[in-house]
């Protein structure tokens, strides 16, 4: 028989965003319990709406499995006395354990001799079990804001109303501060029953459906994409099906109807964003488009049927007309005035307390933007993105941005090219905000890519440079993403930079406030480390073989990237051990050198003539590859030098009882540590 739990959770409302990581968390956090109780089970599907958050778990064990375990206690000296008696701490090992002294046995670990126990248990029912840890599972989702209600001590995102717990059409009976599990759910807070009794799985399923509730929100997206296309289809145009905002809707919505709303012609004539922005982000719209044009119309969703639709379209009509009308107004009144007549405002708004106001930022930007490009030796562009510096931050003044910040960056853009701005000022003030959020579009233009980064670069110095850094969680300036933010951008257009001396020309800038350069220096330098370890670790990028790219002290971030690619794919072969094992020997000797110095009338043996002369060839090439970034073909050239290696290791001894002989091995060996350093430190590669 196919055991099965139906698990519901009955709530008020939940705002969309917590949907679908609360379902997670719930999934996870039975499957934990499940485990740790000994409870098999097939699978767990989860399930939302903004009512409900229901969890059915296929396939359970009637029974735990029984336990049998080896538990270790106190070494035998300690927990037995002169007389042989046990001690106080093998009696409260004893306790803790629940055993008896003929369960205790000893059993050699090392050199000494230690308690043993075999703990027995035999599993219970798994009804019994599942009524201790659905309460747990309710209580482990963690939520960014939670609530009370009814004078409980329970948080939850929402107030929980009602429970249905049923183990093969059986009621699970179990109460959590008042709230009573039962088999009565409801139905659509409107359009179904308020009280609806399930019996079981298939009836639960086929009687939410009956009133108006899809509970699989996978099919619900369907069912909205499918409804959102074929209105669009209707109106002869496109709908735009942004995917978070078609995610959000899913969880808007428990039975959806998609229905379409028109607004006044003459609004399609504002920049799209502008339009589009007030319908995604305020009315939860999706917009229509032909040939790429907005058309005047919006798709909206209804959490219902199309009973009276026309009044719902309607009042959503009227509803985005007012957000309309305030972009409207918002941007002529603001193109009243070029775009530079708003910088001078920006000296009254504040960046930081201590770092001064937006517009002394702006000026640091400016500064850091043209050493980036003498950096790059792109000095054509300097005009253009010293002016784009100027400007980027003057949108944050407009009305427009006041009332849809969402907008800032390319009203900035809209306005520029209203103001009369080059293409290349206009692009580069909307794209030094990019990358906004993970998986967002890069800067394309140089002027923009050069801005962009001494945005981000600028936030990072002056708070690492007044001590604020991110901690744990705690990352209230978003310098992490920022930080993401550039190595992207070095990444993606190929740019040979070197990032520590962009980081000292940013703190450079800060020149008025006190603190140890260095050491900021450093810090900054070690946390942008630690974000190249997360950003290569998901691409895919083994932790060692990042290890060893960042260990061979490159600040060239996208060279760094090309390097850690070719070790990455070099080091799937058979033999890898044994190439790995040579050189780490070559590096432990090589650090006990005084230098590199080498006098080829110093070697003896034929071994150490022949890898030396190898090496001279090998260091060529592997130079000449490196120059090139052929990280690859300098890496089985170098590689290339292992049988000349073997062959010293095995016929010579490098710590000759002549000191001058054996500095000059050492020296040989450094030598070829140094050209190995050169690609990657391998010595840092793990053998697996």
């Amino acid at each position: 028989m196919n055991n099965y739990l139906l698990f519901e959770i009955g709530v008020e409302e939940m705002p969309a965003r917590f949907v679908g990581n609360t379902l997670f968390q719930l999934k996870s956090n039975l499957s934990k319990l499940f485990n740790e109780n000994r409870i098999a089970f097939e699978d767990i599907k989860a399930y939302g709406t903004p009512r409900r958050l229901t969890l059915i778990v296929n396939g359970i064990e009637e029974k735990q499995s029984n336990l049998e375990e080896e538990v270790k206690g106190p070494s035998k000296k300690i927990a037995m006395d002169a007389d042989n008696n046990f001690t106080k701490p093998a009696l409260g090992f004893m306790k803790s354990k629940g055993l008896k002294p003929e369960d205790i046995y000893f059993k050699e670990v090392g050199k000494d001799e230690y308690m043993f126990a075999t703990i027995r248990q035999k599993g219970e029912s798994s009804e019994e079990i599942i009524k201790e840890i659905l309460p747990q599972t309710i209580k482990s989702v963690v939520f960014p804001k939670s609530m009370r209600w009814g004078g409980k001590n329970l948080r939850f995102v929402r107030p929980i109303r009602w429970l249905v717990t049923l183990l093969n059409d059986k009621v699970v009976e179990f109460d959590i501060e008042g709230i009573v599990s039962s088999n009565k759910t409801k139905g659509h807070r409107f359009l179904g029953q308020s009280e609806i009794i399930v019996n079981s799985l298939e009836d639960y399923l086929n009687k939410l459906e009956e009133n108006y509730v899809i509970l699989d929100q996978d099919k619900r997206k369907d069912i909205i994409k499918e409804q959102c296309i074929k209105v669009a289809d209707s109106l002869n145009g496109n709908v735009e099906l942004d995917e978070e905002l078609l995610e959000e809707v899913t969880h808007l919505v428990e039975y959806p109807t998609a229905f379409y709303g028109e607004f006044d012609k003459n609004y399609t004539k504002l920049p799209k964003e502008v339009v589009i922005t007030p319908m995604k982000q305020h009315q939860r719209y999706f917009p229509v488009t032909k040939d790429g044009k907005l058309l005047p119309n919006f798709i909206a969703v209804r959490n219902g049927n199309d009973f009276r639709i026309e009044n719902v379209k309607e009042g959503n009509e009227k509803v985005l007309e007012a957000r309309l009308a305030d972009a409207l107004f918002f941007y002529n009144e603001d193109i009243k005035h070029n775009l530079d007549d708003y910088v001078e405002k920006l000296k009254d708004v504040v960046f930081q307390a201590q770092l001064g106001s937006i517009y002394e930022k702006t000026l640091r930007m400016d500064k850091l933007s043209l050493d980036i490009l003498d950096s790059l030796n792109m000095p054509e562009e300097k005009i253009h993105a010293s002016r784009a510096a100027k400007l980027s931050k003057a949108d944050l003044v407009t009305g427009m941005v006041g009332e849809f910040d969402e907008l800032q960056g390319f009203i900035g853009k809209e306005y520029a090219k209203v103001s009369g701005e080059v293409d290349a000022v206009c692009e580069a003030i909307f794209e030094h905000y990019l990358p906004r959020f993970s998986g967002d579009i890069l800067p394309q233009t140089n002027s923009g890519v050069a801005v962009s980064i001494a945005d981000k670069l600028d936030s990072i110095a002056g708070f690492f440079a007044i001590g604020i850094q991110p901690t744990g969680s705690q990352d209230p300036y978003a310098l992490r993403r920022q930080a993401l933010g550039v190595l992207s951008i070095l990444m993606d257009k190929k740019i040979d930079a070197d990032l520590k001396t962009l980081i000292e020309c940013a703190l450079d800038n800060y020149y008025e406030i006190e603190f140890d350069r260095t050491a900021v220096c450093a810090s900054i330098m070690n946390f942008f480390n630690e974000r190249v370890r997360i950003l290569f670790k998901d691409m895919g990028i083994r932790y060692d073989v990042v290890d060893a790219v960042i260990s061979s002290d490159v600040n060239d971030i996208y060279d760094m990237y090309c390097r850690a690619l070719a070790l990455n794919s070099w080091l799937d072969r058979d033999e890898l051990v044994e190439m790995l094992t040579a050189f780490n020997r070559v590096s432990t000797l090589a650090q006990k050198a005084e230098d590199d110095e080498v006098e080829e009338s110093l070697f003896k043996e034929e071994a150490e003539k022949r890898l030396y002369s190898e090496f001279k060839n090998v260091k060529t090439k592997v130079e000449e590859f490196i120059s090139d970034k052929k990280y690859e073909e300098a890496l089985e050239t170098f590689a290339s030098l292992r049988p000349a290696v073997d062959s010293m290791f095995d016929s010579v001894m490098v710590m000759d009882n002549d000191e001058a002989v054996k500095n000059n091995r050492l020296g040989l060996l450094k030598q070829i540590y140094d050209t190995m350093l050169k690609i990657c430190d391998l010595s840092k590669i793990v053998y697996k």
